[in-house]
């Protein structure tokens, strides 16, 4: 069973046993990640790194502090999903690492974008707001690189495997 970044949605290690049950002996559950934390970063092609911390100030400032999805708030993790699988049935699960894309660019309009598109700063939750901070972004991003392109490392992807005896 796969699942993409989606299982922090989740109860995760009630999730976790669940899919236990279902798999045949020798079956697998396998999460698809991107890691940053920890990981090498390669160098930049030159372009500038997306403002990251700006633009999640600007998102503070029209939705405030809390992150929000859908209609609630956001699940915060401190925790890795090997953290969860370790206290369950599975034990502890294998992790394999591809490298991220190393020279990954970006325009203005791709990067706002790639913001709402986030549970947490999707366009709806914005409401009449929506396009003041629509125009403030690429206003923001204008200001860190004429050219409006940006170097974006959006980490490795890590497949993280937990195998069920069998």
């Amino acid at each position: 069973m796969t699942f993409g970044q989606s299982l922090h949605w989740t109860d995760e290690a009630r999730v976790a046993e669940a899919v236990y049950d279902m798999l045949d002996p020798g079956g697998a559950l396998a999460m698809i990640v991107h890691e940053v934390e920890g990981r090498p970063k390669p160098p930049s092609p030159g372009q500038p790194s997306i403002p990251h911390a700006e633009i999640q100030a600007l998102v503070e400032k029209y939705l405030g502090p809390t992150r929000r999805a859908g209609q609630g708030v956001a699940p915060v993790r401190t925790h890795r999903f090997v953290d969860v699988l370790v206290r369950t049935r599975f034990g502890a699960p294998r992790s394999v690492f591809a490298p991220g894309i190393p020279d990954l660019l970006r325009d203005s309009e791709s990067v706002l974008s790639g913001y709402l598109s986030r549970s947490w700063a999707t366009r709806h939750l914005f409401g009449e707001r929506a396009e003041d901070f629509a125009r403030e972004v690429p206003e923001l991003l204008a200001s860190r690189s004429p050219e409006a392109v940006f170097w974006d490392w959006p980490g490795d992807t890590e497949v993280v495997l937990a195998r069920k005896p069998g």
